[in-house]
Protein backbone atom coordinates (compact mmCIF):
# COMPACT_ATOMS: atom_id res chain seq x y z
CA UNK A 1 0.00 0.00 0.00
CA UNK A 2 1.41 3.60 -0.86
CA UNK A 3 2.35 5.67 2.21
CA UNK A 4 3.09 9.34 2.13
CA UNK A 5 5.90 9.95 4.44
CA UNK A 6 6.33 13.46 5.50
CA UNK A 7 9.99 14.27 7.33
CA UNK A 8 10.19 17.37 8.93
CA UNK A 9 13.28 18.92 8.77
CA UNK A 10 16.24 19.38 5.90
CA UNK A 11 19.25 18.56 7.66
CA UNK A 12 21.68 15.76 7.31
CA UNK A 13 19.73 13.27 9.03
CA UNK A 14 16.03 14.26 6.93
CA UNK A 15 18.22 14.59 4.03
CA UNK A 16 19.91 10.89 3.99
CA UNK A 17 16.76 9.24 4.73
CA UNK A 18 14.83 10.99 2.00
CA UNK A 19 18.00 10.26 -0.29
CA UNK A 20 18.30 6.24 0.36
CA UNK A 21 14.29 6.16 0.20
CA UNK A 22 14.49 7.49 -3.40
CA UNK A 23 17.27 5.31 -4.27
CA UNK A 24 14.88 2.65 -3.55
CA UNK A 25 12.01 4.06 -5.19
CA UNK A 26 10.20 5.30 -2.09
CA UNK A 27 8.82 8.90 -2.37
CA UNK A 28 9.28 11.12 0.60
CA UNK A 29 8.30 14.44 1.30
CA UNK A 30 10.86 17.07 3.35
CA UNK A 31 9.46 20.49 4.90
CA UNK A 32 12.49 22.92 6.11
CA UNK A 33 11.25 25.94 7.93
CA UNK A 34 14.09 27.76 5.99
CA UNK A 35 13.21 29.34 2.60
CA UNK A 36 16.04 28.20 1.02
CA UNK A 37 19.06 25.75 0.55
CA UNK A 38 21.49 29.55 0.96
CA UNK A 39 19.28 31.00 4.16
CA UNK A 40 21.91 30.65 6.43
CA UNK A 41 25.44 29.95 6.72
CA UNK A 42 25.78 26.39 8.06
CA UNK A 43 28.99 26.25 9.66
CA UNK A 44 32.91 25.07 9.57
CA UNK A 45 34.07 21.44 9.52
CA UNK A 46 32.71 18.28 10.54
CA UNK A 47 34.78 15.28 10.61
CA UNK A 48 33.03 12.22 8.75
CA UNK A 49 33.04 8.86 11.08
CA UNK A 50 33.97 5.83 9.40
CA UNK A 51 31.35 3.47 11.65
CA UNK A 52 28.35 6.12 11.64
CA UNK A 53 28.65 9.06 8.96
CA UNK A 54 30.69 7.45 6.33
CA UNK A 55 28.42 4.23 6.74
CA UNK A 56 25.14 6.39 5.46
CA UNK A 57 26.91 8.14 2.55
CA UNK A 58 27.49 4.61 1.43
CA UNK A 59 23.90 3.56 1.68
CA UNK A 60 23.35 6.98 -0.14
CA UNK A 61 25.51 5.94 -2.53
CA UNK A 62 27.18 9.29 -1.92
CA UNK A 63 31.02 7.90 -0.94
CA UNK A 64 32.55 8.64 -3.84
CA UNK A 65 31.30 11.87 -4.34
CA UNK A 66 31.25 13.08 -0.67
CA UNK A 67 35.68 11.95 -1.19
CA UNK A 68 36.06 15.00 -3.48
CA UNK A 69 34.91 16.84 -0.79
CA UNK A 70 37.49 15.34 1.71
CA UNK A 71 39.89 18.78 2.52
CA UNK A 72 43.55 16.88 3.76
CA UNK A 73 45.88 18.37 6.25
CA UNK A 74 43.22 20.18 8.48
CA UNK A 75 42.57 17.47 11.08
CA UNK A 76 45.82 19.17 13.56
CA UNK A 77 45.41 19.62 16.25
CA UNK A 78 47.55 21.58 19.37
CA UNK A 79 45.99 22.07 23.13
CA UNK A 80 47.35 25.07 24.91
CA UNK A 81 47.30 26.50 28.37
CA UNK A 82 46.00 30.17 28.88
CA UNK A 83 48.94 31.34 29.05
CA UNK A 84 49.74 29.80 24.98
CA UNK A 85 52.24 27.33 26.43
CA UNK A 86 51.62 24.52 23.69
CA UNK A 87 50.80 21.45 25.90
CA UNK A 88 50.06 18.61 22.50
CA UNK A 89 50.74 19.40 18.89
CA UNK A 90 49.34 16.50 16.99
CA UNK A 91 49.98 16.83 13.32
CA UNK A 92 47.22 15.88 10.55
CA UNK A 93 46.98 12.00 9.22
CA UNK A 94 46.74 12.20 5.43
CA UNK A 95 44.81 8.76 6.00
CA UNK A 96 42.61 9.69 8.62
CA UNK A 97 39.29 7.48 8.85
CA UNK A 98 37.50 10.66 9.78
CA UNK A 99 38.53 13.24 7.21
CA UNK A 100 37.11 16.92 7.39
CA UNK A 101 34.62 18.22 5.15
CA UNK A 102 33.44 21.43 4.64
CA UNK A 103 29.41 21.41 6.26
CA UNK A 104 27.80 23.51 3.89
CA UNK A 105 29.17 21.44 0.90
CA UNK A 106 27.99 18.71 2.61
CA UNK A 107 24.43 19.43 2.95
CA UNK A 108 24.35 21.18 -0.34
CA UNK A 109 25.61 17.27 -1.76
CA UNK A 110 22.56 15.53 -0.09
CA UNK A 111 20.28 18.40 -1.70
CA UNK A 112 21.53 18.09 -4.77
CA UNK A 113 20.93 13.81 -4.81
CA UNK A 114 16.86 14.82 -4.45
CA UNK A 115 14.55 14.52 -7.01
CA UNK A 116 13.47 18.06 -7.72
CA UNK A 117 10.51 19.06 -5.35
CA UNK A 118 11.56 16.90 -2.86
CA UNK A 119 12.06 19.88 -0.01
CA UNK A 120 9.60 22.27 0.61
CA UNK A 121 11.36 24.78 1.24
CA UNK A 122 9.54 28.14 3.73
CA UNK A 123 7.30 25.04 5.20
CA UNK A 124 7.98 25.77 9.10
CA UNK A 125 5.80 23.08 11.22
CA UNK A 126 3.48 24.92 13.61
CA UNK A 127 1.52 21.91 14.69
CA UNK A 128 0.81 17.98 14.32
CA UNK A 129 -1.30 15.95 15.29
CA UNK A 130 -2.97 12.44 15.15
CA UNK A 131 -6.15 11.92 13.19
CA UNK A 132 -8.89 9.42 14.50
CA UNK A 133 -9.12 8.05 11.02
CA UNK A 134 -5.33 7.14 11.31
CA UNK A 135 -2.23 9.54 10.21
CA UNK A 136 -1.53 12.96 10.86
CA UNK A 137 -2.23 16.38 10.10
CA UNK A 138 0.67 19.02 9.60
CA UNK A 139 -0.10 22.38 10.12
CA UNK A 140 2.74 25.14 9.18
CA UNK A 141 3.68 28.62 10.40
CA UNK A 142 1.92 30.21 6.71
CA UNK A 143 -1.32 28.96 7.78
CA UNK A 144 -1.12 25.46 5.33
CA UNK A 145 -1.80 22.36 6.12
CA UNK A 146 -1.49 18.73 4.91
CA UNK A 147 -1.83 14.89 5.94
CA UNK A 148 0.57 12.29 6.04
CA UNK A 149 0.23 8.48 6.81
CA UNK A 150 4.22 8.59 8.35
CA UNK A 151 5.37 11.93 10.18
CA UNK A 152 9.53 11.33 10.75
CA UNK A 153 10.89 14.00 13.14
CA UNK A 154 14.52 15.70 11.68
CA UNK A 155 13.83 18.82 12.93
CA UNK A 156 16.65 19.31 15.74
CA UNK A 157 16.58 20.85 18.89
CA UNK A 158 13.28 21.83 19.06
CA UNK A 159 11.26 19.80 17.32
CA UNK A 160 7.64 19.82 17.39
CA UNK A 161 7.11 16.15 16.40
CA UNK A 162 9.03 14.80 19.67
CA UNK A 163 6.47 16.18 21.86
CA UNK A 164 3.99 12.91 19.83
CA UNK A 165 6.38 10.38 21.19
CA UNK A 166 7.93 11.95 24.78
CA UNK A 167 7.54 14.89 27.09
CA UNK A 168 11.75 15.23 27.08
CA UNK A 169 12.98 18.64 26.55
CA UNK A 170 16.40 19.73 26.61
CA UNK A 171 18.06 21.47 29.19
CA UNK A 172 21.11 23.73 29.43
CA UNK A 173 24.25 22.25 29.86
CA UNK A 174 25.46 25.07 31.49
CA UNK A 175 28.05 26.28 28.46
CA UNK A 176 27.63 28.61 25.99
CA UNK A 177 29.35 28.69 22.92
CA UNK A 178 30.08 32.46 21.13
CA UNK A 179 31.29 32.21 17.68
CA UNK A 180 34.54 34.05 16.57
CA UNK A 181 36.17 34.34 13.47
CA UNK A 182 39.21 36.44 11.46
CA UNK A 183 39.85 37.30 8.35
CA UNK A 184 43.85 36.02 6.75
CA UNK A 185 44.02 39.93 5.32
CA UNK A 186 43.00 41.50 9.07
CA UNK A 187 45.56 43.52 11.02
CA UNK A 188 48.70 42.15 12.98
CA UNK A 189 46.29 38.38 12.33
CA UNK A 190 49.35 36.40 11.09
CA UNK A 191 50.59 35.87 14.36
CA UNK A 192 47.23 34.95 16.06
CA UNK A 193 46.95 32.67 12.93
CA UNK A 194 50.69 30.95 13.52
CA UNK A 195 49.21 30.20 16.75
CA UNK A 196 46.72 27.92 15.37
CA UNK A 197 49.10 25.43 13.20
CA UNK A 198 47.57 23.98 10.76
CA UNK A 199 44.57 22.93 12.15
CA UNK A 200 42.37 23.03 15.49
CA UNK A 201 43.37 25.02 18.10
CA UNK A 202 42.27 24.58 21.51
CA UNK A 203 42.89 26.68 24.64
CA UNK A 204 40.86 25.53 27.87
CA UNK A 205 40.86 25.78 31.42
CA UNK A 206 38.23 25.42 33.76
CA UNK A 207 35.01 26.88 32.97
CA UNK A 208 36.29 28.22 29.59
CA UNK A 209 37.84 28.25 26.23
CA UNK A 210 39.14 29.32 22.78
CA UNK A 211 38.67 26.90 20.40
CA UNK A 212 39.65 27.62 16.64
CA UNK A 213 40.24 26.36 13.02
CA UNK A 214 42.56 27.35 10.53
CA UNK A 215 41.08 26.54 7.08
CA UNK A 216 43.51 26.08 4.08
CA UNK A 217 42.28 29.51 3.18
CA UNK A 218 43.63 31.65 6.27
CA UNK A 219 40.50 32.64 7.45
CA UNK A 220 39.94 31.46 10.86
CA UNK A 221 36.33 30.20 12.40
CA UNK A 222 35.53 28.92 15.91
CA UNK A 223 34.02 29.62 19.22
CA UNK A 224 34.29 30.92 22.29
CA UNK A 225 33.19 28.61 25.48
CA UNK A 226 31.91 29.88 28.71
CA UNK A 227 30.66 27.87 31.76
CA UNK A 228 27.59 30.32 32.67
CA UNK A 229 24.26 30.43 34.16
CA UNK A 230 21.18 31.35 31.75
CA UNK A 231 20.84 34.45 33.88
CA UNK A 232 24.59 35.63 33.21
CA UNK A 233 23.74 35.16 29.02
CA UNK A 234 20.73 36.99 29.75
CA UNK A 235 23.10 40.20 30.67
CA UNK A 236 24.99 39.93 27.58
CA UNK A 237 24.03 42.54 24.75
CA UNK A 238 25.46 42.52 21.65
CA UNK A 239 23.63 45.69 20.23
CA UNK A 240 27.02 46.87 20.10
CA UNK A 241 29.10 44.11 18.59
CA UNK A 242 32.56 45.66 20.09
CA UNK A 243 31.27 45.81 23.60
CA UNK A 244 29.86 42.54 23.37
CA UNK A 245 33.08 40.98 22.68
CA UNK A 246 35.06 42.90 25.25
CA UNK A 247 32.71 42.13 28.11
CA UNK A 248 33.29 38.26 27.13
CA UNK A 249 37.10 38.66 26.52
CA UNK A 250 37.00 40.14 30.18
CA UNK A 251 36.48 36.52 31.51
CA UNK A 252 39.81 35.68 29.97
CA UNK A 253 41.43 38.05 32.57
CA UNK A 254 45.10 37.03 32.86
CA UNK A 255 44.88 34.87 29.43
CA UNK A 256 47.78 35.51 26.58
CA UNK A 257 46.67 38.57 24.57
CA UNK A 258 47.41 36.42 21.40
CA UNK A 259 44.49 34.45 22.59
CA UNK A 260 42.12 37.18 23.82
CA UNK A 261 42.69 38.99 20.68
CA UNK A 262 40.75 35.85 19.15
CA UNK A 263 37.66 37.29 21.16
CA UNK A 264 38.24 41.24 20.55
CA UNK A 265 39.70 41.45 17.21
CA UNK A 266 36.84 38.70 15.78
CA UNK A 267 35.38 40.27 13.12
CA UNK A 268 32.14 37.03 12.92
CA UNK A 269 28.80 38.32 13.85
CA UNK A 270 28.35 37.45 17.41
CA UNK A 271 25.58 35.50 18.88
CA UNK A 272 25.50 33.79 22.25
CA UNK A 273 24.76 29.56 21.74
CA UNK A 274 23.98 28.18 25.04
CA UNK A 275 24.81 24.36 24.53
CA UNK A 276 21.93 21.95 25.78
CA UNK A 277 21.13 18.31 25.75
CA UNK A 278 18.49 15.76 25.88
CA UNK A 279 18.66 13.44 28.78
CA UNK A 280 21.16 10.53 28.03
CA UNK A 281 19.19 7.24 27.07
CA UNK A 282 16.38 8.86 26.09
CA UNK A 283 13.97 6.69 24.88
CA UNK A 284 9.97 6.46 24.27
CA UNK A 285 7.42 4.11 24.12
CA UNK A 286 6.26 2.97 20.30
CA UNK A 287 3.89 5.35 19.09
CA UNK A 288 2.23 4.21 15.25
CA UNK A 289 3.14 6.48 12.10
CA UNK A 290 6.05 8.30 13.81
CA UNK A 291 9.40 8.16 15.03
CA UNK A 292 12.53 10.83 15.28
CA UNK A 293 16.00 11.19 14.08
CA UNK A 294 19.00 12.67 14.61
CA UNK A 295 19.18 15.98 17.88
CA UNK A 296 14.93 15.23 17.38
CA UNK A 297 16.08 11.99 18.97
CA UNK A 298 18.79 12.39 21.06
CA UNK A 299 20.38 16.38 21.13
CA UNK A 300 23.36 16.05 23.01
CA UNK A 301 26.64 18.94 23.44
CA UNK A 302 29.45 18.64 20.31
CA UNK A 303 32.10 16.88 22.74
CA UNK A 304 31.39 13.58 21.35
CA UNK A 305 31.68 14.78 17.25
CA UNK A 306 28.62 12.47 17.10
CA UNK A 307 26.03 15.25 16.21
CA UNK A 308 25.62 15.30 12.26
CA UNK A 309 27.10 11.68 12.06
CA UNK A 310 24.50 9.58 13.61
CA UNK A 311 21.80 12.05 11.92
CA UNK A 312 23.18 10.38 9.18
CA UNK A 313 23.33 6.84 10.37
CA UNK A 314 19.73 7.11 11.77
CA UNK A 315 18.45 8.57 8.50
CA UNK A 316 20.34 6.25 6.26
CA UNK A 317 19.11 2.93 9.76
CA UNK A 318 15.50 4.05 9.41
CA UNK A 319 15.46 3.91 5.43
CA UNK A 320 16.89 0.69 5.02
CA UNK A 321 13.91 -0.60 7.81
CA UNK A 322 10.88 0.92 5.33
CA UNK A 323 12.65 -0.41 2.48
CA UNK A 324 13.24 -3.90 3.63
CA UNK A 325 9.94 -4.21 6.22
CA UNK A 326 6.29 -4.30 4.30
CA UNK A 327 5.11 -3.09 7.96
CA UNK A 328 5.72 0.08 9.08
CA UNK A 329 5.33 -0.40 13.01
CA UNK A 330 7.75 -3.41 12.63
CA UNK A 331 10.36 -0.90 10.46
CA UNK A 332 9.96 1.75 13.35
CA UNK A 333 10.57 -0.72 16.37
CA UNK A 334 13.59 -2.20 14.67
CA UNK A 335 15.15 1.06 14.06
CA UNK A 336 13.71 2.27 17.58
CA UNK A 337 15.74 -1.15 19.33
CA UNK A 338 18.90 0.53 17.67
CA UNK A 339 18.71 3.65 18.04
CA UNK A 340 18.13 4.21 21.55
CA UNK A 341 21.30 2.24 22.71
CA UNK A 342 23.52 3.96 19.98
CA UNK A 343 22.38 6.99 21.07
CA UNK A 344 22.56 6.69 24.78
CA UNK A 345 26.08 5.52 24.39
CA UNK A 346 27.58 8.61 22.49
CA UNK A 347 25.29 10.88 24.60
CA UNK A 348 27.22 9.98 27.77
CA UNK A 349 30.32 10.37 26.11
CA UNK A 350 29.01 13.81 25.40
CA UNK A 351 28.42 14.66 28.56
CA UNK A 352 32.00 12.86 29.81
CA UNK A 353 34.33 15.10 27.49
CA UNK A 354 32.22 18.40 28.20
CA UNK A 355 33.90 17.81 31.58
CA UNK A 356 36.81 16.92 30.12
CA UNK A 357 37.48 20.48 28.30
CA UNK A 358 36.00 22.73 30.51
CA UNK A 359 36.12 20.70 34.20
CA UNK A 360 39.32 21.49 36.94
CA UNK A 361 41.71 19.26 35.27
CA UNK A 362 41.50 21.13 32.07
CA UNK A 363 43.83 21.45 29.67
CA UNK A 364 45.56 18.73 30.70
CA UNK A 365 42.99 16.35 30.46
CA UNK A 366 42.44 17.83 26.84
CA UNK A 367 45.79 17.34 25.97
CA UNK A 368 45.83 13.43 27.91
CA UNK A 369 42.24 12.59 25.54
CA UNK A 370 43.97 13.46 22.32
CA UNK A 371 47.25 12.00 23.24
CA UNK A 372 45.94 8.82 23.76
CA UNK A 373 43.44 9.22 20.39
CA UNK A 374 46.77 9.70 18.42
CA UNK A 375 48.59 6.92 20.12
CA UNK A 376 45.80 4.53 19.49
CA UNK A 377 46.08 5.13 15.89
CA UNK A 378 42.67 6.93 15.21
CA UNK A 379 41.00 9.85 16.21
CA UNK A 380 38.65 9.67 19.15
CA UNK A 381 36.25 11.66 20.60
CA UNK A 382 36.63 15.33 19.98
CA UNK A 383 35.55 19.01 20.37
CA UNK A 384 33.20 21.03 17.60
CA UNK A 385 34.36 23.04 15.14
Amino acid sequence: MYRTIAVIGAGPGGLTLARVLQAHGIAATLYESETSATTRAQGGLLDIHEETGQIALRAAGLYDEFLTLVRPGEDAKRVVDHRGTILLDVPADPGSARPEVDRGKLRRMLIDSLAPGTIRWGHKLASVRHRPEGGYELTFSDGSATRADIVIGADGAWSKVRPLLTPARPAYSGTCFVEIALAPDGRNNRARVAAIGSGTLMAVAPGKGVIAHRYADGHVRGYVALNKPEDWMRSIDFSDPSAGLRRIADEFDGWSPLLTAFVTESDAEPWLRPIHALPAGLAWDRVPGVTLVGDAAHLMSPFAGEGANLAMYDGADLARELVQQPDTEAAFTAYEERLFPRSGDAAGRSARNLEVFFGAEAPRSVAALFDRSHHAGRPNDRGAH
